[in-house]
């Protein structure tokens, strides 16, 4: 194997941390080439030392970041293992010296208990003929044992975010390291194409800067803000408005919204009759600055809904498929015993669907008996233990099957506990190909169909801080679907994050639910629902939550709380497979389903 072969799967196979560090990446190649062993056998090696009786998390964790500590113990242990290997050689050697000097001894002469023995080494060590069908089992037997992960043919082809190594690294960020000048670039640039899309659905010719004073009415594009440094609710008489620096003559200053009494709502869902008003929300008005240090809005400009996914050709020949989705927490706060998982392991291995989704937590940081400590293993072996062993004992049984497991910024088994999230570490999954990880958020596609996850529960922070605005209905926007009348407040929360274009539109973070989104504004960026298809709209949104749990039809999306499984309630999709004049809406089966018990 060349030197540039060594390197890209030592990349490859170890990660990150190992590819962007050159120098690491050298030391594993100067081990692979001094002992004459794989990048295969040097990540086998690494990980039976990482999880071989350790029992100390710190350690565990360490070891799981491949540091140069972490590495010199490999090394040792290579050493050792060499050793061993040349002192049973060696033994190997004398004891076929010995053999070779008792054949050549006369048997004649023997004593009768050292001829009996012999006769018995010598049958031992015949070789056995089996018979055909005996050596066709063998074979089949060593296929397994050699390698247990191997997939069979699925009826569902996966498609996620890149996973090429500059992406994964653009993933696995470092954060803590955020610029206020980053900070606000992002925001303004947030802004600014928001501003634009606006502009161009409504036919605006200029936007003005709301603290400019002016006679007659004008368009102003910005994001809502509170005026109060305290953790009071958002209210009418607390709104603000901002807008960027490069849209106002203010530097981007900060003016007080008052709403017309005859206030008008432009481009809504028909039968919403109002608007609702969060933090970070960014919406137009239509109105004046007369002179009195505030905005006067006579119109909300509501941002156009992203378009429907165009049909897309089917991969496979029949692409119908079915999917569970379960969402933590998976046991209550009471125990650690994850009985509804059980229970739930029974039911996958009953109805073996094509699909799994998993949504973090699964090993939630702020359950009660972990932070006080009630657990005698390693995060880590808790997950291996209770949710792997199964997952690949489901997959064994429906080899055809294929697992997603979302993170969440909660997950004791992640080491990126910031939102957006990247992917668990392979060490997780222990490398299993049946089993795709992806970021949290994250857009990925089953033969074709779109789906938009993320384990943050932004439809409680959306309805804890909006202030909702009523008006005149003018333009609505009529919706596709029958049962979309516009009037059900959890549909106009998932209807808000297709307008806004974000799995997470709500800045800032509310205080006192600020343990539940470590928010990094630098990379909100890839908090974008049209992140992998532009001004497309997931065809299947999984948004779990606190909230009552539903399966609802927004715009052209359904969208999904699975609840969590802690409660004993999960979501199943079945997809028929697609013919032609027949929409995805009628492909569609979904349902939320509660546990017996």
């Amino acid at each position: 194997m060349s030197t540039t072969s060594i390197k890209e799967e030592l990349a490859t196979r170890l990660g990150l941390e190992v590819a962007s560090d050159p120098k690491l990446l050298a030391e594993c190649q100067k081990i692979c080439e001094i002992y004459g062993i794989t990048p295969q056998e040097l990540q086998y090696k690494w990980e039976a030392s990482t999880y071989s009786h350790n029992k100390n998390f710190a350690s565990v964790r360490e070891a799981a970041r491949f540091t140069s500590e972490s590495l010199a113990s490999v090394r040792d242990q290579i050493k050792r293992e060499l050793e061993q290997g040349r002192d049973s050689a060696k033994k190997k050697t004398q004891a076929r010296s010995l053999a070779s000097g008792v054949a050549s001894i006369n048997r004649n002469k023997m004593p009768f208990a050292l001829g009996r023995n012999l006769h018995a080494a010598q049958r031992v060590s015949e070789p056995q003929i089996k018979s055909e069908p005996e050596i066709a089992n063998l074979g089949e037997m060593t296929v397994s044992s050699r390698d247990p992960t191997l997939a069979g043919p699925s009826q569902v082809c996966f498609q996620g975010p890149k996973n090429d190594l500059e992406s994964r690294k653009k993933r696995a960020y470092r954060y803590m390291f955020e610029k206020t000048s980053e900070r606000g670039q992002v925001l303004d640039t947030r802004i600014e194409e928001m501003a634009e899309l606006i502009q161009q659905h409504y036919g605006i010719q200029e936007l003005s800067d709301p603290a400019k004073l002016t006679d007659n009415e004008v368009y102003v594009v910005g994001r809502i803000v509170h005026d109060l440094e305290s953790d009071a609710k958002l209210t009418e008489a607390t709104l603000t408005l901002e807008t960027s620096r490069r849209l106002s003559d203010h530097s981007g200053k900060r003016i007080p919204v008052r709403f017309d009494p005859a206030l008008k709502i432009r481009g809504g869902a028909q039968g919403a009759g109002g608007l609702g008003l969060f933090p970070g929300a960014v919406v137009g008005f239509k109105g004046k600055n007369g002179g009195t240090g505030t905005f006067s809005a006579t119109e909300i400009l509501v941002p156009p809904a992203l378009a429907s996914s165009p049909s897309m050709k089917p991969s496979l020949d029949d692409d119908s498929f079915s999917t569970i989705i379960a969402s933590g927490p998976f046991t209550p706060d009471t125990d650690l015993k994850y009985n509804s998982w059980t229970t739930f392991v029974q039911i996958l291995r009953r109805t073996k669907p094509n699909a799994l989704i998993l949504v973090g937590p699964f090993v939630d940081a702020v359950h009660p008996l972990i932070q006080a400590g009630e657990i005698d293993e390693t995060p880590l072996e808790l997950f291996h233990r209770i949710f792997l062993d199964p997952i690949r004992d489901f997959l064994s049984m429906s080899p055809g099957s294929i697992v997603i497991l979302v993170p969440s910024v909660r997950d004791l088994i992640s080491t990126h506990a910031v939102y957006p999230q990247s992917e668990f570490s392979k060490l997780v999954t222990k490398s299993d190909p049946r089993i795709h990880l992806v970021p949290n958020p994250c857009i990925f596609s089953l033969n074709g169909i779109t789906f938009g996850a993320t384990s943050v529960d932004v439809l409680f922070h959306l309805q804890k801080e909006r202030v909702l605005k009523r008006g005149q209905e003018v333009d609505s926007v009529i919706q596709l679907a029958p049962e979309d009348t516009g009037a059900d407040p959890l549909a106009n929360d998932c209807r808000q994050l297709l307008q806004q274009r974000s799995f997470y539109p709500v800045f800032p973070v509310p205080v006192d639910l600020s343990s539940e989104v470590n928010l990094d504004v630098t990379h909100s960026p890839d908090l974008r629902l049209d992140y992998e298809t532009e001004d497309v709209a997931p065809d299947i949104l999984i948004l779990p939550s606190r909230l009552r749990h539903f399966c609802k039809t927004v715009h052209s999306s359904t969208a999904i709380n699975p609840s969590s499984l802690a409660k004993g309630v999960y979501s199943t999709i079945n997809v028929l497979s697609s013919a032609p004049g027949k929409s995805l809406k009628e492909r569609l089966q979904t349902e939320v389903v509660k546990m017996d018990g």
